[in-house]
C-alpha cells in the first residue's frame, strides 16, 4: 500500500511525498486507518518500524480536518531523545499545516524550563513530554487539557521499565474529557496490559513483528571474557575499516568511559566519544548531532538510545555486554539496517552471560554465528549451557578455576573489570 491510497487529507500527503516516503510499512499500514476512524489503539511493535508515523499521520489529519485550536494532543515518550525525534516528525508531516509542536523534558537550563511553560500555556497543539517533566509542570496548575483529543503512550515498555507508571496514572487524572488513546509497546507483557486496561477503551489490537531483527542485520558473536572484549572492539574496528558509522551498547557508565578512553588511545585517528546519563542535555545533543552527520564515527552509549533514536546510516552495531531482558536485544540491533538498508550486528558473551544470550536465540528463532577471537587473546569461554552453569556453581563454592572435560580450555573467574554501576 501506499501514503496516496490512504484517506488522509491532501495536505498531508503532499508533505509525506516532500519527505519521500511512498509505501506504507505493516504497522502503518494496520494502524492508520484503524486511527482515522477514531478508536483506542493497543499496538505492539519493534523498533524501526515506522510507527511513529502510524500516530503522527492521523493525529495531523484530525487537526487538519477538526481544528487545532489548543492543546489537542498529548504523546508521553520515556526520554528526552525520543521526543526530541517524535517532535521532528511531526514538524516534517505537518510541514504544509498550520500545526504547532513542542517537545517537553527535563534535565535542561532555565530558558528551557521557561519555553516549555510558554509552549504549554499558550496551547500548542502537539505536546511530546516526558512523564517526570510533564508531572512537573502539572503540579504548578497552568497546564490544559480541556482541548485535548488524543493521548499516545509510545514505548510504554520502557517507560514502565523506568518505574512511570504511577505518573502515567497520575497525568491521566488530569484529562477530564473523553479523548483517543493510543498505547503502542514494542512487548506486550502483563503490565503493559494492565496499563492498557486502565486507560483504554474497547481497544484494537495490532501485534506487528514482534522480536525478529530485520532482515538486512547481520548476527554474530565473539565469546569474550570481561577483560577481553574492550580488545575485541578494538580487533572489530580495525578489520571492518569501511564502516563509518559505529554505535557500541553496554549496559553501564563506567564502561563508556572505560571504551571511550582505551579506543582513543590505540585509535588516535578515528573520531570516538560516549553519551550517557552522566552528560547535559546540550552534550547530549551535540554528541548526537555529530554521530547522525557522521563527524563522529564510534559512538559508546548506554540502553539510552536503544530505542526511539532514528539514526540513519549507521553500518556496526557491537553490544559490549549481553542484554537482560531478550527484546532489548532486538532494539539495539534493531539500529542498523533500518528502512530495508543493510548492516551488522556483533555481541561479545561472557561466560555468565550465555544462558541470556540463549533466551535471545530462542527470541528471535535461529542460531548466531560465533566467531573465533584473535588467538593472541589466549583461551575464551565455551559456548556449552551445561558447561556454563556447573562451572559457575562450582566457582561460587571453591572460589577458583575448574578445568571442563575439554582440558585445553578453562572456564575462568570473570575479570574484576565487569563493572556493574548502573545507568
Amino acid at each position: 500500500m501506499t501514503f496516496d491510497e490512504l484517506d488522509i487529507h491532501d495536505e498531508l500527503k503532499e508533505a509525506i511525498s516532500y519527505m519521500n516516503f511512498e509505501r506504507v510499512s505493516p504497522i502503518q499500514e494496520a494502524a492508520i486507518p484503524v486511527a482515522l476512524s477514531g478508536k483506542d489503539i493497543l499496538a505492539c511493535a519493534q523498533t524501526g518500524t515506522g510507527k511513529t508515523a502510524s500516530f503522527v499521520i492521523p493525529i495531523l489529519d484530525d487537526l487538519i480536518r477538526n481544528g487545532n485550536q489548543g492543546t489537542t494532543s498529548l504523546i508521553i515518550v520515556p526520554t528526552r531523545e525520543l521526543a526530541l525525534q517524535i517532535d521532528q516528525e511531526v514538524q516534517g508531516f505537518s510541514y504544509f499545516t498550520m500545526t504547532s509542536s513542542k517537545a517537553i523534558f527535563g534535565g535542561d537550563k532555565g530558558k528551557d524550563w521557561n519555553a516549555q511553560k510558554q509552549a504549554i500555556t499558550e496551547g500548542t497543539n502537539v505536546i511530546i513530554a516526558t512523564p517526570g517533566r510533564l508531572m512537573q509542570h502539572l503540579a504548578l496548575g497552568y497546564v490544559d487539557f480541556s482541548c485535548l483529543r488524543h493521548l499516545v503512550l509510545d514505548e510504554a515498555d520502557r517507560m514502565l521499565d523506568m518505574g512511570f507508571y504511577d505518573d502515567i496514572k497520575q497525568i491521566v487524572t488530569y484529562i477530564k474529557n473523553p479523548v483517543q488513546t493510543l498505547l503502542f509497546s514494542a512487548t506486550m507483557a502483563p503490565n503493559i496490559r494492565t496499563l492498557a486496561h486502565k486507560i483504554l477503551h474497547n481497544p484494537e489490537t495490532i501485534t506487528i513483528a514482534i522480536a525478529k531483527p530485520a532482515a538486512g542485520v547481520t548476527q554474530s558473536a565473539y565469546m569474550a571474557y570481561p577483560n577481553q572484549k574492550i580488545k575485541i572492539i578494538h580487533h572489530i574496528i580495525t578489520i571492518n575499516p569501511t564502516y563509518d558509522s559505529i554505535l557500541i551498547f553496554t549496559a553501564t557508565k563506567r564502561n563508556v568511559n572505560n571504551i571511550v578512553t582505551h579506543l582513543q588511545k590505540t585509535l588516535p585517528m578515528e573520531s570516538i566519544a560516549g553519551i550517557s546519563s552522566d552528560l547535559e542535555q546540550k552534550e547530549r545533543e551535540d554528541v548526537l548531532v555529530g554521530f547522525k552527520s557522521k563527524q563522529i564515527k564510534i559512538l559508546v552509549a548506554t540502553d539510552v538510545l536503544s530505542r526511539g533514536i532514528d539514526i540513519k546510516g549507521i553500518n556496526l552495531i557491537i553490544n559490549f555486554d549481553v542484554p537482560a531482558d531478550p527484546a532489548d536485544y532486538v532494539h539495539r540491533v534493531g539500529r542498523t539496517a533500518r528502512a530495508d538498508s543493510k548492516g551488522e550486528a556483533i555481541t561479545l558473551i561472557s561466560d555468565v552471560d550465555i544462558h541470556k544470550f540463549k533466551r535471545i536465540e530462542t527470541l528471535i528463532g535461529a542460531a548466531v554465528e560465533k566467531r573465533e577471537a584473535p588467538k593472541k587473546l589466549g583461551n575464551t569461554p565455551l559456548w556449552n549451557k551445561a558447561a556454563s552453569h556447573t562451572q559457575g556453581a562450582n566457582r561460587k563454592k571453591t572460589g577458583h578455576t575448574r578445568k571442563t572435560k575439554n582440558k585445553s580450555k578453562f572456564v575462568r573467574k570473570p575479570s574484576s573489570n565487569n563493572n556493574n554501576t548502573k545507568q
